[in-house]
């Protein structure tokens, strides 16, 4: 056990069928007779729908059905539903978006679904749907969050006065402009934090099938956890939970955009009811930018108030968050319940307050993203301790180190009443700049000048609050081959779970590790979980696992003690054995399930098998918590910026398999890097999408990004049996404001708003030349 225990770097058992290309994903997926279904979809942002004609369509070969929204009406579908309520500051409720799956009369985005057309190939559903007429009456559009509440604008929906979704606050607002009244200096900016598109490997799919003997709905889709869209697809078609399975297979990144219900599920299942045969979906990648949710997308006015001593007092936040069209399932929780719970991060503040106003515009919707409204708090935070420092003209490792969280104070409620549990951030920020060389950069200032570049550095450091589902659930079933089945709650998008997982039973059962077999993403087989999102997965599965194991352990106790003749008080289990204390009899667990099997239902004394399921009350969250440390150099000649340095020490609890961990930690950085220098969602006055493709849209490559050094501080979490805390997120969570820090610092100007693209950054540099020149 040893070699696949707790805290080794064991390889990833998934990557085989990966890289061999045996993974097996929801478009790899067919069933007999299938059809395949293509969304027609708005070419305007908002538009009325005048009419639509189908008769051509229907004709065109292949074409098996053609709908549109007459069609839901007619069978009663419900509505898309956002989970989320949320009262106003005021008390009234936020406004609402009605969202059936196809467009009932008014388009609010281009891509919004018009008609689904069915067809016996993919081919001919395509061709078939070009030949549909729809008279569009063009209606003027909200395109920009920033104005879209300005008097004069495009209404969005009529019951939302000004297109303002919510007016949300929280914190002490009260004791928070005290203390900025008696501030000896208050730092402020504003931020932008600009939209991004998912862009995960695999696009978002849907096969429906329905059985009409049974009224059965079957559906194989993506997602980041089976139970959300099986409870809500019951509820848009009107029937009970158990009349609908969901599938998921392999799945190739989800990043929160696979949690959410979208239009092309309800309208396969829909189709496959109506046909009485198989329907499938796929997404191209024109459709993933029109329409997966996307993320981000904020402008905050951010104020940081000191005391003469260079103390944190308080926090002042005013962020408006764009929601796009609709309101995707978990949209208006993002900014406001989920961000802003770490406004305060890892520092000493007395007060924060927070008021955020959720936009309509007519866009894409906005929901999670990786991290989910924290990756946002913690670059307001961040950067705004650089422009107090640069204001003060003090040292901006210093200013962090006199307002963090002292080791001995922990348990801390902050100022935003989260109690964290665990923590060392002073010991974990000089871990990364000792790690990152730190003191030596005007030294590498110096040389890069000498190249005709500018070079800075700079730092962050996150506070990560994870979330999710309060319970979750882990089965353990031993089967008649030897394997051991671990059915879980939650889904792996590529994390790594499956390993992780293995390795917990593996050093809690001693169970040999190529015997276990995880199983998830079925309904079917397991009935409730609370998926993945939030970077919940490892301590609240592997919580529940344990829990489950122990079960296990204390069944195998009263088997093993019959077959052994001894007092069940008398046996001991340790590394997959059950021992008379003191004696060398022993079974080992696989012999003593076996047995148990085969007395099970013989005796109604007798346990029936050592088969456990156990539902795990997760206690409290973790707080993952790192401190990142960037250098970017910037040509001067072509305001190109590149990073060229770049270490994390992140406290992750208990590692469980530091390979996976560093891992994670890497892509979240490499999505960090994306948002700050690369990437930016742009429509245009009429809410065009203009960067609907790749050629527009810039990612971040392979060669963009430097070694990512990784340096565990292991800190364990007090509040799950395992120790660990959430590691999915937070690389996305520090990278931003680093890399932006770090910018500002090359530049030497007081802040720079992302991404920072060359044309962006020559333009400074043209502004700022004299400047330099002068000095």
């Amino acid at each position: 056990m040893s070699k696949f225990g707790l805290s080794q770097p064991v390889r990833r058992v998934e990557d085989k069928r990966f890289i061999t290309g045996t993974g097996r994903y929801t478009d790899d997926i067919n069933l007999p007779g299938q059809a395949y279904g293509v969304m027609l979809r708005s070419p305007h942002a908002h538009a009325r729908v005048l009419g639509i004609d189908t008769t051509e369509a229907r004709q065109a070969p292949g074409v098996l059905a053609v709908y549109t929204y007459a069609d839901l009406a007619e069978a009663k579908i419900g509505n898309l539903i956002c989970s989320i309520p949320l009262k106003n500051r005021d008390g009234t409720p936020r406004a609402d978006t009605r969202r059936p799956a196809l467009a009932d009369g008014i388009v609010r985005h281009v891509g919004d679904p018009v008609a689904f057309v069915v067809a016996a190939t993919a081919a001919q559903a395509r061709d078939a749907a070009e030949l549909i007429g729809v008279e569009y009456e063009a209606l003027p559009a909200a395109a920009d969050m920033a104005t879209a509440m300005q008097p004069g604008q495009p209404q969005i929906w009529p019951d939302a006065p000004n297109n303002r979704v919510f007016d949300w606050e929280t914190g002490n607002k009260a004791k928070t402009d005290e203390l900025f009244a008696q501030a000896a200096h208050v730092a402020k900016l504003r931020l932008t934090n600009n939209r991004v598109v998912v862009a995960s490997m695999e696009a978002r799919a849907a096969l429906a099938a329905y059985d009409a003997g049974r009224n059965h709905f079957t559906l194989y889709t993506p997602t980041q956890g089976v139970w959300l869209p099986k409870r809500m697809l019951a509820a848009t078609f009107g029937v009970q939970e158990s009349d609908v399975s969901v599938f998921t297979t392999d799945v190739g990144g989800g990043f929160g955009m696979k949690i959410f219900i979208y239009p092309e599920q309800v309208m396969t299942l829909f189709a496959a009811r109506q046909l009485g045969c198989p329907v499938k979906w796929t997404s191209d990648r024109s459709e993933a930018f029109l329409t997966d949710t996307q993320g981000r997308a904020n402008i905050t006015d951010a104020e940081l108030a000191l005391d003469k001593d260079h103390n944190f007092l308080a926090l002042r936040v005013h962020n408006l968050a764009d929601m796009g069209a609709y309101l995707s399932t978990y949209a208006p929780m993002i900014p406001t319940m989920a961000g802003t719970k770490v406004l305060s991060s890892v520092y000493r503040f007395q007060a924060v307050h927070a008021h955020v106003e959720g936009v309509f515009t007519n866009t894409v919707p906005v929901d999670a993203y990786r991290g989910a409204g924290r990756p946002e708090s913690n670059y307001i935070m961040e950067r705004l301790i650089d422009a107090a420092a640069h204001d003060l003209g003090v040292e901006r490792s210093e200013l962090r180190r006199k307002n963090y969280i002292p080791p001995d104070a922990f348990p801390w409620t902050s100022a935003m009443k989260l109690t964290y549990d665990s923590g060392d951030f002073a010991n974990t920020a000089q871990a990364a700049l000792d790690a990152f060389d730190w003191a030596g950069a005007a030294a590498r200032k110096a040389e890069a000048a000498k190249r005709g570049k500018r070079l800075g550095v700079g730092m962050a450091y996150y506070l990560e609050a994870t979330g999710g589902a309060p319970t979750e659930r882990a089965e353990i079933r031993f089967v008649d081959n030897g394997a051991v089945e671990v059915y879980v709650g939650t889904q792996s998008t590529g994390q790594g779970h499956e390993t992780a997982y293995m390795q917990v039973v593996a050093d809690k059962l001693g169970v040999p590790f190529e015997n276990i077999r995880i199983i998830q993403g079925d309904s079917d087989r397991i009935p409730t979980g609370g998926g993945t999102g939030g970077a919940r997965s490892l301590y609240s599965e592997g919580g529940a696992i344990l829990s489950a194991s122990d079960k296990v352990i204390e069944k195998g106790k009263e088997v093993a003690a019959d077959l052994l003749e001894a007092a069940a008080g008398d046996i001991e289990f340790s590394n997959g054995e059950f021992r008379v204390a003191g004696t060398d009899r022993f079974k080992d667990i696989l012999a003593v399930a076996a047995e148990a099997r085969l007395r099970s239902g013989v005796a109604a004394d007798q346990p029936a098998g050592l088969d456990t399921a156990m539902d795990f009350n997760i206690q409290a969250i973790t707080f993952p918590n790192g401190c990142h440390v960037a250098e970017i150099e910037v040509d001067d000649a072509t305001g190109t910026a590149r990073v060229t340095r770049y270490v994390v020490a992140d406290d992750m609890g208990k590692v469980i398999n530091p390979m996976i961990v560093e891992g994670q930690i890497q892509g979240g950085v490499v999505q960090g890097i994306g948002q700050a220098l690369y990437e930016r969602v742009v429509f245009d006055a009429d809410g065009q999408l203009l960067t609907g493709s790749f050629t527009d849209y810039c990612m971040p490559r392979a060669d963009d990004i430097p070694p990512i050094k990784v340096i565990l501080c292991e800190v364990p979490c007090k509040t799950n049996p395992l120790g660990v805390k959430g590691a999915g997120e937070a690389g996305t969570v520090g990278a931003a404001p680093a890399v932006m820090n770090a910018l500002a610092d090359a530049l030497a100007v007081r802040h720079v708003d992302m991404p920072a693209t060359p044309e962006k950054l020559w333009g400074i540099l043209q502004a700022t030349q004299p400047a330099l020149a002068a000095e």
